[in-house]
Order: C-alpha cells, then sequence, then structure tokens
C-alpha cells in the first residue's frame, strides 16, 4: 500500500512548495547509454528481446531510487511500494497501443510476463486502453532515431508526476554501442541530483548484465 511521505520534515520541502505550483514543472534529462555489455550477454543464446530487457533494466533502478516512487495526489506526496511499467507497441496498421507489465525482480519472468502483454497489444484490432494507475512509469520507444532531445506529451496544470522515459535507436562508436536514453520527472518530486544518480544506476545494471541479471532469476 502507499503511504504518505512526511513533507513538513522533508529536506526538499521548500523546492516541492516552489515547484508544484508551476505550469510546466517537468524536466528533462537526455543522455546515452552503454549498452555493450547488455547486447554481449543477450546475444549468448538468451532469445530475449532487448527492447524489453531494457525496460527491465530501467524500471529496477526506478524501484531502487526511492524519488522515482513518489507521486502528487490531493497536494500530497505519497510514496508507492513498488512501480510498475507500460510502454507503447506499434501495430500492424501503423498505430500504436499501450502495454502494460508488473515489476518482477526475476528478470526471466518478467520478461515472459511482458512480451505477452506487448502481443496481445499488437494486435491491430486490440482497442486502445490506458491504464490509469498511478505506480507505473510510462515508458515510449522511438527506434527510428538517435535522439538528442526529447519531450513528451503532458496535462499540465495537473498533477501528473509519473516519470516519463524514453528509448532511440542505438548505433555504434568507438567499437561501442549507444543508446539515446530520455528521462522526464516532475521536479517538485526530484532534483538533477536524483536522475543522475538514477542513470548511473541503469548504467551499472547494464555494464554488469551478466551477473545483475542472472542473480535476479
Amino acid at each position: 500500500m502507499p503511504k504518505d511521505l512526511d513533507v513538513t520534515n522533508w529536506a526538499r520541502r521548500d523546492l516541492f512548495e516552489f515547484f508544484r505550483s508551476y505550469n510546466n514543472p517537468y524536466f528533462n534529462i537526455c543522455t546515452r547509454l552503454d549498452i555493450t555489455n547488455l547486447l554481449v550477454h543477450l546475444r549468448k543464446g538468451q532469445h530475449v528481446s532487448i527492447s524489453l530487457a531494457l525496460h527491465y533494466v530501467a524500471l529496477r533502478a526506478a524501484n531502487e531510487v526511492e524519488p522515482f516512487k513518489y507521486r502528487l495526489k490531493d497536494g500530497k506526496v505519497i510514496v508507492h511500494e513498488i512501480i510498475h511499467g507500460g510502454t507503447i507497441v506499434l501495430q500492424p496498421n501503423e498505430s500504436f497501443n499501450f502495454a502494460y507489465f508488473d515489476y518482477q525482480q526475476d528478470f526471466h519472468k518478467f520478461i515472459t510476463a511482458a512480451q505477452q502483454s506487448v502481443d496481445e497489444a499488437s494486435r491491430d484490432n486490440k482497442p486502445l486502453t490506458a491504464d490509469s494507475s498511478e505506480n507505473r512509469i510510462h515508458f515510449t520507444v522511438l527506434p527510428w532515431l538517435s535522439f538528442t532531445s526529447f519531450a513528451h506529451a503532458r496535462n499540465l496544470g495537473t498533477e501528473e508526476s509519473i516519470p516519463k522515459i524514453a528509448f532511440g535507436k542505438f548505433f555504434e562508436e568507438n567499437g561501442r554501442t549507444l543508446l539515446p536514453f530520455s528521462v522526464e520527472v516532475h521536479h517538485a518530486l526530484m532534483d538533477g541530483l536524483h536522475v543522475g544518480r538514477y542513470v548511473a544506476r541503469v548504467q551499472e545494471i547494464i555494464d554488469t548484465a551478466e551477473t545483475s541479471l542472472e542473480s535476479a532469476s
């Protein structure tokens, strides 16, 4: 069950009050992840979707960096125990739908369940479904472009506070495989320090994929 954060004694109380009154309180950081080690691991006969593996890593890190569990609700900050995920899925008619999946620390169990959700959402006769749950990360994929900046559709002036994360088209540079990675969050709930910790944790899981993914299975 989610719990209320004690905002009164929160070190960021003043920043929370300052930024939550903004018409556009979101900030976005775009960076690049080195996914070389992850690709090497997955290509050892794993038969695992690279995209879903990236979703797992990003979601796992979000469950380890507490501010990514914070959400605004009725003027308060609530903290969810576990954060799940949702992503876009391209359909045969070039429209898209949403696939939702629960976080499981076991990598292979997560991949199996997420793949089922993606397969179902990819059917062209599947009606558009939107899950309004707050305990999710909203993911998107843009595999056609190696972007250097990114902005998401938002309902400005609301308490929408779900982090939004985007993966771009990976590319080779100096013998390494790099992936554009966008993280957009609500400034009332966290700062660049926290996003920096989050990105560092994502990269750490990727760098140690052979042990970090299998030890979580």
